[in-house]
This record gives structure tokens, sequence and C-alpha cells, in this order.
């Protein structure tokens, strides 16, 4: 295919539904350009080629991940794909299209790359956008995000917020580390209340329990439900309760 026709064909699949998308990365062909810098863990930048056409894809191989203390070994990738399925679940905020296949370098997780202006992360856009950042700080206190840094969140090239990196989520010890402390103590508005309502029925016996079940382990899901629980009988954003309520490096 000629760059100019892969571009557009990328271009079309990067703001498709989500199923056309996810289609095309659990059964399309996948090349690996290269490794991503700055990766705790082997990170490849790759191109996903399907019948859809093709789209810049993120693997993460579940043998390139480093040991942590207090994740089992070889959980990281499903744990993105489990961040993913919440967010789809909640409609926000938006964790690009990722799945759990196997690939060139064995099982992992294979997310939709989106094309985003490196100037720009947390500390540059929350005065712009505080209402997409009170999202996102829900869905870490949902998930548990021990690691959300300002460089997670980015500026897409159509404009859009995406979020990403969420390989240590869902332990099932609270470990909310964040740069998103911004919120904390503010009543959650009744809309989010209502997606959160929604999202704790599908957790107790809906079907994002049973995908859920491939991902995480029963304890965790069980934290990830009172989680939310605590979330919707509070009604306020969290605030710090934990002696590293931020992740190092910020950025």
């Amino acid at each position: 295919m000629p760059r100019d026709e892969r571009s557009r064909s990328a271009l079309r699949l990067a703001t498709a539904p989500d199923e056309e998308v996810v289609g095309l990365l659990a059964e399309g062909d996948i090349q690996i350009l290269g490794l991503l810098p700055r990766s705790s863990n082997y990170t490849f930048l790759t191109r996903v080629v399907g019948e859809a056409g093709e789209v810049p894809a993120v693997y993460k191989p579940r043998a390139g991940e480093t040991p942590l203390w207090d994740f089992p070994d070889g959980t990281l990738c499903r744990r993105e794909v489990a961040a993913y399925l919440v967010s789809r679940e909640l409609g926000w905020p938006w964790v690009p299209a990722t799945v759990l296949r196997n690939g060139p370098e064995g099982p992992g997780s294979l997310q939709l790359f989106v094309e985003f202006d490196p100037r720009e992360h947390y500390f540059t856009l929350l005065d712009h956008r505080p209402d997409e950042f009170r999202r996102i700080a829900l869905f870490d206190a949902v998930v548990n995000n021990a690691d959300r840094k300002a460089g997670h969140c980015l500026l897409a090239s159509d404009g859009r917020v995406s979020v990403v990196d969420h390989g240590v989520c869902f332990n099932q010890v609270p470990k909310l580390r964040t740069v998103i402390w911004d919120f904390a103590g503010e009543q959650i508005p009744d809309d989010r209340l209502d997606d959160l309502q929604r999202l704790a029925g599908e957790l107790a016996e809906g079907s994002l329990r049973v995908a859920l079940g491939e991902m995480l382990s029963p304890g965790e899901i069980v934290a990830t439900e009172r989680r939310v629980e605590r979330l919707i009988a509070v009604a306020r954003f969290p605030e710090p309760h934990t002696d590293r309520p931020y992740p190092w490096p910020p950025t």
C-alpha cells in the first residue's frame, strides 16, 4: 500500500468506532517498527495491517515486563486491557482501544497509537480542560492507578485528551498515586455518579465482570467494586490517604 494511502487508512481507523479498531488490533498482522524510548518495560511501536486497513499501535509483551514487588509477574499487560474495558463501560476517559493477543515477542497488550503533541501534558492542559481531568481523576480512583504521571495525559492531534499507561492499576491494596489532586474533596457531579452507578451494576453481574475475569483476579474485581461503591456513597473526589500520593517522576 502506498504511503499516502496508508496514512489515510490510519487516520480513518484512528477515529473509527472502537469495534472496528479492536477487530483490526485483534486480527491484524503485527509488524514491529522499533522500541519506544524512555519506557521501563519493553514497549514496541508497531504497524498492524489487516483487511480493514492499518494503524500504528503500541505493543507491550508480557516477556518484557520488569518484575515489581507489589504486582504479580506477567500481569501488567492484562491490566492495560482491563483499564480500557472499564473506560469503555464508563464512556470516559479516552483510553485508546486495547486488546490482549499473541505477538512477535509473545502474548501482550496491543493498543492503538495516538498521534499527540509532545509539548502538552496534564500541567499544560489543566486550566483549559478541567472537566476532562475531573473524569480522569475519577477513573484513576476506580482503577486504583498507582502511576498517573502528567505525561500519561496526551493531547491528540484531533484535540481530544487521551490517557495511556495503565499497567500498574487494579491492585487490591490502596495505591492511588497521581498528579491529579486538584479536585480532591469536590462533590462528584450527578451525571458522573450516574455513570458510576451503571459501572457498579456491570461489575456486580454484567458482561464487564465476565470480561474482567479474564484480565484480573477475583479479589481485584471485588476490590474495584468496593472502590466504586465508596465513591458513590461519599459522592466526593478522593483525597490523598497514602504515604506516597504522587508518582515519581511526576512527568
